[in-house]
Parts: C-alpha cells; sequence; structure tokens
C-alpha cells in the first residue's frame, strides 16, 4: 500500500525550490482551460441561480446584468494572471496576500477560499442528489428536496468526486473534458432549439421577443435589485481561478495558467448571453409554469425549460434526460474543482506552516494532496448533512448560494488588490502593464469588495433569507440565514487563525513566507535557505 509523506518534494523537479511533490508539467493550456470553465459549472450555476435572479430584478435585465458582473470577473482573471507570473504559487490569493499585505491577510485569504468552496459544496450535492432520481425517472424523489434519499445521494456523490480528486490531477482534468463536451453541447443546443421555436411562432404562452431593451440598465426597477441580482450572477462566473489553483501541475506554470483564467471568463460570458437570452425568451418571466419567475422553479430551471423545449416523446425524450445528465455532469465538474482548489490552498498554508503540517501530505504514487483532499470531503458532507436537517433541502441551495457571493468577492477582491499593490512600482513602465497589473485590477478590488460589503447588510434582514435564525442570547436579534453562514464563517475563520498564530507563530512572523524571499519549501523554520540549495540566502 502507498503511503504519504511530507511536504518535501517526492519527485517534483531537484532545482525548484517550490515544489511540493505535486505533478509538474500534466496539464497543458486546453486541459488548464477546460479545468477553469468546468469549475464554474455552467448548467448547475445556471439551473441553481437564474431564477432567483429573474426575481430579484423584477424585470427582463438578466441578461444585462449578466453582462456586467461579467467585468469584475476579467478584471480579477488579469489580476490572477499579473500575480502567478510573479509567483506561480498553489496558495494563490493565500501566498500573494502573505506577500503584499502580511501574514494575516494572506491567512484569511486562505481561508476565503475554503469557506466559499464549502459552502457550495451543499448545493452542488443537493443538485446532484435530485437529478440522479429525475435522470431516471424518479420525479417523486428528485423532485422532493427534503428526501433523505436525496440526501444519501448527495453524500455519495461528494465521496465519489473526492475519491477522483485523491487518485490524481490527469484523471481529475481528462474527466472534466468529457463532462464538459457533453455540457457545452447540451447548452448550445437547448438555446438553438429554444430560440427557433420562439422565431416560427412554437414557443408556448408567455413567451418573448428579444429585445435591446433587455440591456437597458434604466428600466431595473430600483438599485437594491441590480445589486442583488449583480452579486448572484458573480456566482455563475465563480470558479475559473481553478485553472490557477493547479497552476504547480501546468506547463509553463507562470504563464499558462494566467492566460487560462483569461479565456476562461471570455468563454463563459458568450455561453452565458447566449442560455439567458435563450431561455428567457423562450419562458417568459411569468410566476407560473415555466416562467423563471415561477418561485416553484427557482432553485432548478433547468429541469422544467427542457421537457418543454425538447418535448416527452421520441428524441424529445431523449434530448431531455441528456439536458439532465448534462445538468448532472456539471455538478459533479463543480464538485470535483471545488475539490481541488480546496485542496491545494491548505497544501500551501501547510507548507509555509499556516496550516497544520497533516495538510501538506502529498500521495507519492498519485502526486496529489491526500489529506487536503479528504478532509475537503468530510467538511463538505458534514456541513451538507447540517444544513439539510437544520433548513431543509430547497433552503440549502438558496441561502447557500447566496452567502458565497460575500467569500467570492472577498478573495477575488483581495487578489485584486495584491496585484496593484505589489505591481506599484514598476506601473510606470509601460501603458499596458499600468492597466493590466494596476488600473484594471484596482477597479476590479473595488467593485468586488463594495458588493461584499453589501451584500453583508442587505442579509443582515431576515426578509431577504430563505431561513432564519434568533441570537439565543440578548439581544434577541432575528437575522438572515446567509447572513449566519456568512458571519459564522467569518467569526471562525479569525479565531482559527489567532489559535494557530499562538500554536505556530513562525509563518505570522513572516520566517516561512515573506515579501523578500524566494518562493520554497522551507525545511527548517526561520532558517535562511539558499535559493537552491547551494548558497545561504540573504535575508537583509
Amino acid at each position: 500500500m502507498t503511503t504519504d509523506v511530507d511536504t518535501a518534494p517526492a519527485e517534483g523537479p531537484v532545482d525548484d525550490p517550490g515544489s511540493k511533490g505535486l505533478k509538474s508539467g500534466a496539464l497543458g493550456f486546453i486541459s488548464t482551460t477546460v479545468v477553469g470553465v468546468a469549475s464554474t459549472a455552467p448548467a448547475y450555476s445556471l439551473a441553481a441561480t437564474l431564477g432567483f435572479v429573474v426575481a430579484a430584478i423584477g424585470g427582463l435585465q438578466a441578461p444585462l446584468i449578466a453582462v456586467i458582473a461579467f467585468v469584475p470577473m476579467l478584471l480579477a482573471s488579469y489580476a490572477y494572471k499579473g500575480m502567478n507570473t510573479a509567483d506561480p504559487d498553489c496558495g494563490t490569493t493565500f501566498t500573494w496576500g502573505t506577500r503584499t499585505f502580511g501574514p494575516r491577510t494572506g491567512w484569511l485569504g486562505g481561508w476565503g477560499i475554503v469557506a466559499a468552496d464549502i459552502l457550495v459544496m451543499a448545493s452542488l450535492a443537493q443538485i446532484a442528489g435530485q437529478y440522479v432520481f429525475l435522470l431516471f425517472n424518479t420525479s417523486s424523489i428528485g423532485g422532493n428536496a427534503n428526501s433523505s434519499w436525496v440526501l444519501l445521494v448527495g453524500v455519495l456523490w461528494i465521496v465519489a468526486m473526492t475519491a477522483i480528486c485523491y487518485v490524481g490531477i490527469e484523471i481529475s482534468a481528462n474527466f472534466q473534458k468529457v463532462l464538459l463536451g457533453i455540457e457545452v453541447v447540451m447548452l448550445l443546443v437547448l438555446s438553438v432549439v429554444a430560440l427557433v421555436k420562439v422565431g416560427s411562432g412554437h414557443a408556448p404562452v408567455g413567451h418573448l421577443t428579444p429585445s435591446l431593451a433587455w440591456f437597458d440598465p434604466f428600466k431595473i426597477p430600483s438599485f437594491k435589485s441590480f445589486m442583488v441580482g449583480f452579486t448572484l450572477m458573480l456566482f455563475i462566473y465563480w470558479g475559473w481561478d481553478t485553472a490557477v489553483s493547479v497552476n504547480e501541475e501546468t506547463e509553463d506554470r507562470a504563464n499558462t495558467p494566467g492566460r487560462a483564467a483569461v479565456t476562461s471568463t471570455l468563454v463563459l460570458l458568450v455561453t452565458y448571453a447566449l442560455v439567458i437570452l435563450a431561455t428567457q425568451s423562450y419562458a417568459g418571466i411569468g410566476t407560473t409554469g415555466i416562467g423563471l419567475g415561477n418561485t416553484a422553479n427557482q432553485g432548478d430551471v433547468l429541469s422544467v425549460l427542457g421537457s418543454s423545449i425538447f418535448g416527452s416523446s421520441g428524441v424529445g425524450s431523449v434530448l431531455s434526460h441528456l439536458l439532465l445528465l448534462m445538468v448532472l455532469s456539471s455538478a459533479a465538474a463543480s464538485t470535483q474543482t471545488t475539490i481541488l482548489p480546496t485542496a491545494r490552498t491548505t497544501l500551501s498554508m501547510a507548507v509555509f506552516k499556516a496550516f497544520p503540517d497533516r495538510f501538506g501530505k502529498v500521495h507519492k504514487r498519485f502526486l496529489t494532496p491526500t489529506f487536503s483532499t479528504v478532509v475537503m470531503g468530510a467538511v463538505s458532507i458534514a456541513l451538507y448533512v447540517s444544513m439539510n436537517y437544520l433548513s431543509s433541502g430547497g433552503a440549502v441551495i438558496g441561502d447557500s448560494v447566496s452567502a458565497i457571493g460575500v467569500w467570492i468577492a472577498f478573495y477575488y477582491g483581495l487578489t485584486c488588490w495584491s496585484c496593484f499593490w505589489y505591481y506599484r512600482a514598476s506601473l510606470g513602465e509601460s501603458a499596458k502593464t499600468l492597466w493590466l497589473r494596476g488600473i484594471l485590477p484596482l477597479v476590479g478590488g473595488a467593485i468586488l469588495w463594495f458588493a461584499m460589503v453589501w451584500t453583508l447588510i442587505y442579509y443582515w434582514s431576515p426578509g431577504n433569507s430563505y431561513t432564519t435564525f434568533k441570537l439565543p442570547f440578548s439581544p434577541r436579534w432575528d437575522m438572515g440565514g446567509v447572513f449566519v453562514l456568512d458571519s459564522g464563517t467569518i467569526v471562525l475563520g479569525v479565531v482559527l487563525m489567532f489559535v494557530w498564530q499562538g500554536l505556530r507563530p513562525a509563518y505570522f512572523r513572516g520566517e516561512t513566507l515573506n515579501r523578500d524571499t524566494p518562493t520554497r519549501v522551507p525545511q527548517d523554520i526561520g532558517t535562511p535557505v539558499g535559493l537552491f540549495g547551494v548558497e545561504p540566502f540573504d535575508e537583509e
């Protein structure tokens, strides 16, 4: 039986002081881009979010909101590209935040990645659990979000995806190519058939003709409606940063991951704009039937639309089932690629002694972070089961998706600030540097952090969440479930940070990772080491 090894590289390049034992050069540009796009799970994200967005804005501007939400994501992708060029470390925001703003900021950046990924696993598992039963025509179970069978399948789903991540990055990437292929083809077919039916007059009552007015920002009812829809739309783009999280396993790791991240955001924009335009045209935004405003369908609009667009007999039945398989494969892809970046973030944190050493274990044969991967799966299962019983299956999706927005905005925004500040002294070298590493990241960070603060304030009100909680002590405040999830994970992160600082202060004293030292796997904490193990590094 193979065993784990410590973070000292087992098979990494001997001249690479930053190697953590992961399989370098395993992914090319195409594979990395596939991982980035698949991580956002376009089909799952649309199924779980589009209905909530339409309800939030109360109008026809969902296509516009999708385009606007793309802007900070594109700006953030340039920040990731710039920081990855400077320091291609799998810890991403954790490593870059530490180098730029210090240990505590970097630690909280790493925690932001962990918190967001764990929160989303509940809704991913829920969607997967329901779609397994819908795929096999057992809608009596799949349509019941509170079913214990759905919960069981959701748990088994997390176990299966964790196992795939455990056995190797190449297997994971190849699996992603198959899943993403099914997903993109079916989204394209769905959109084309829907638009053809609208154009030929075969769409159901309530359908709409596409109009430029859908892109008129002045038709959004209020700033509050815009912000709720905007923060929800951030979720459907979230995940492309996985392309950068696997940088230590990518060919030309200083450049390929950044290019893949930017490319991923552009692919997502085209995909989302087409699908949202087509589905809104076909279904309309009514509150009954297949209308996107029907609250009964908010947690999953695609399964309802699929049976209407494709029909239920012959070829239509086959296409409807392929659509169900698409959303299921999308949830599979996202479950898998949610585990990937979290395991690599905690691996990097462990390497630099910001997390327990066990999280730095790498498998000798598979060259994957073993303990980090297993713990990610186990914690996700625990949170999913807890949320399912404390609220209800349906509320899991709504509140967890909304809560993720705060953490997405936080750590994407922190990367934007890090890029601007890290390169501040060189921004005058050229106009390209000024824009790509200065102005664009700065604007992206400002937009994202404004959204983060606004979201926290908005979801304090219990009326803005699907679940509510009351403080068990005085003052007996009622708080929204989204605010409780966000504030709870914030408090937990801060407490864990100070506890670890008390137990293992080396990282927090800047002895293992700081702005001036090269990326390296520290062998002796606090002791200067040679850049390539030859000459002692001068900390002065």
